[in-house]
């Protein structure tokens, strides 16, 4: 294989363009004289046009510009991707990327930039259509996208008051919230954002417990001298056989009664909040500690927020002591 040429000092190529411009003799001629072919010396006459703004184009600085905006845009690419939902093969990769290069193709287009790079020229190194850019020039921000960002924000919050929710969960809150989105629409938003579920089996992601909302008020220390002072609750799970149930009980350290309780299919903090609930009503505590493990389900907003409410004190052990509250 025979090697690259080496490229002519930029030195020589302004020479030979300086001599041409001067039309004192035919291209072929000065090409010979130099030991150039013809073709080489037209286009290195064009470059220099473009160079000097004698015609319209893309110059070296412009063009380096553009090969790092590609090189970012390949960059949000790859940090973009997200795998396929189930039962279907569609990539959401690719879109979000390029539209966050329009604001560059908008800045590079412009009458004041320091280069002024046309968009025709722009959009089509960088793989989009002019019609595209100028859609999102006439509407940044289109109706889709403001209702998906009400969307998502719902769904953070849905989230975040019980990570055990899963987009199944959550769009089936964000449908009694009074939002219409398809299940579909609502995993590819949770994807983007990754609002997985605590409990989700994804390969190659391991979770660790979160970190606790209370201080260790009991310290092992599993005895009350009355009634209402300290209460442990955990969550145990039962197969039945029509499927699993779960079960969330309170129980009072001093007498060893359960005083509250809730069972449901699904664990999630409604379960805890419902026995905690049904605790304060059937004893009226006041100043109450409430011990716990780290579950999502005791360290939901909701929980907590009906703890404070009620003047209970929240209370949280290390992570998956479940001896230590049952």
């Amino acid at each position: 294989m025979r090697p690259m040429p080496k490229p002519y000092p930029a030195e020589f190529r302004r020479d030979v363009v300086a001599v041409a411009r001067k039309n004192e003799a035919p291209l072929f001629q000065i090409a010979k004289d130099f030991g150039v072919s013809e073709a080489t010396l037209h286009n290195w006459l064009k470059k220099a046009d473009i160079e000097d703004g004698i015609r319209p184009g893309v110059t070296d600085g412009q063009a380096s510009e553009i090969r790092a905006m590609k090189r970012r845009m390949r960059l949000l690419d790859r940090a973009g991707k997200r795998s396929a939902a189930p039962r279907c093969g569609v990539s959401i990769a690719g879109e979000p990327a390029k539209k966050l290069m329009y604001p560059l193709v908008r800045e590079l287009a412009a009458t004041d930039a320091p280069i002024r790079v046309p968009v025709a020229v722009t959009c089509r190194i960088l793989g989009f259509s002019k019609q595209a850019f100028y859609h999102w020039l006439r509407e940044p921000v289109s109706d889709r996208t403001w209702d998906e960002a009400h969307l998502i924000n719902a769904a953070y919050d849905i989230h975040a008051d019980d990570p055990a929710f899963g987009y199944r969960f959550i769009a089936d809150e964000l449908a009694e919230q009074g939002f219409t989105a398809s299940e579909r629409r609502v995993w590819r938003l949770c994807s983007q954002h990754e609002l997985w579920s605590m409990f989700a089996n994804r390969r190659g992601r391991r979770r660790k417990a979160g970190p606790p909302v209370h201080d260790d008020h009991v310290q092992r220390k599993f005895t009350a001298p009355r009634p209402n002072q300290l209460w442990l609750t955990d969550i145990t799970e039962h197969r039945t056989g029509t499927g699993n149930l779960y079960l969330c009980a309170i129980k009072d350290v001093y007498s060893n009664r359960i005083v509250g309780y809730s069972i449901d299919s699904r664990m999630k903090a409604s379960l805890a909040v419902s026995a905690l609930r049904m605790s304060i009503s059937r004893r009226e505590p006041e100043g109450t500690v409430v011990h716990s493990d780290r579950g999502s389900q005791f360290r939901s907003k909701k929980f907590v927020r009906v703890l404070a409410d009620n003047g209970l004190v929240g209370s949280m052990g290390r992570v998956g002591a479940c001896l230590l509250t049952g």
